[in-house]
This record gives structure tokens, sequence and C-alpha cells, in this order.
């Protein structure tokens, strides 16, 4: 999964418009204009098309952490330079405050079924040997999954 997909993704899910967008990346430690919410929200094959980095996704996820759960005192977190499939999964397992049977929960609601040992696999350190890289196809369904719970009347 590309970043702006994500992006787009979430905007949908949880009814964020431009102006709650560039809030939650500003909480996150980066500044972006209308502009490039626009650019940010095409699809690939669009003109204007602007691809998302990593360090642009990880602020977005780290101001919808403060969103949801409030700025922690102190220095507040830096976007990582480099995201992957995991620390995506972990850092809205923070801001929605789930739980491993709540994630659960959500994949089943998009009809994907995972046991509780492979979930964990997903949140281990990359070193430790039952870590597990997270595919897209199962943060594709995290995401559906998470549409479905938060906006059921959008259908399947």
């Amino acid at each position: 999964m590309n970043n702006n997909d994500i992006l787009r993704r979430l905007r949908y899910t949880f009814d964020f418009n431009d102006a709650k967008l560039i809030e939650l990346f500003k909480s996150g430690g980066e500044q972006v204009t209308r502009i490039e919410i626009t650019e940010l929200m095409k699809k690939e094959d669009e003109p204007g098309f602007k691809e998302m980095s990593d360090l642009h996704l990880a602020a977005f996820l780290n101001g919808f952490i403060n969103e949801k759960r409030g700025k922690k005192e102190g220095d507040q977190p830096k976007a990582e330079n480099k995201l992957n499939n995991n620390i995506i999964l972990r850092k809205l397992k923070i801001a929605l405050n789930l739980i491993d049977e709540d994630i659960l929960d959500i994949l089943k609601l998009a009809n994907f079924r995972l046991s509780k040992h492979e979930l964990s696999a997903f949140f281990r350190k990359p070193d430790h040997q039952h870590y597990r890289p997270l595919q897209d196809q199962i943060l594709r369904n995290f995401l559906h999954g998470l549409q479905l719970k938060h906006q059921p009347k959008s259908g399947r």
C-alpha cells in the first residue's frame, strides 16, 4: 500500500476535512498547505498527484495519536523517516487505544481471520525470532474493517 492510499482511507473513515488534516500534520510536526493536501489526495494517475513521503505519513499518524489520545507532556515523538506496515499498524493501535482483540474484531468485519499469535508477531521487534512483517493485504483489510466500524452506512 502506498502512503497516499492510507491517508485517503483514514480521511474518509474519520471524516477529516482539509483543515483537520492540516491541523493533524501540524500536531505531528509537519507543516502542509491546502494545496499539498489536494495533491496528496489525488490518485497516482491523476494530474497533480504528489507522492507522500514516509516522514509526512509518520507526522500525520503522530498528530492522529495526539488528537485521539492527547498530547504527551514534554518533547513530542519525532516522525520516522522510514515507515513499514508494522509501524503504521502500531501507530493506529496507539491512536485508537486498541487491544489485540479489538484489532482481530476489526479484521473480522472485513472478513479476514487472523490468530492472536499471528497478530502478536507484527508487534515484536524486528530482530526477534518470531517477528513477522505485516503484509499489505492485512493492513488493507484492517483499514477496510476500520471503515466498516466507523462508517457503517458506507456498505461493503
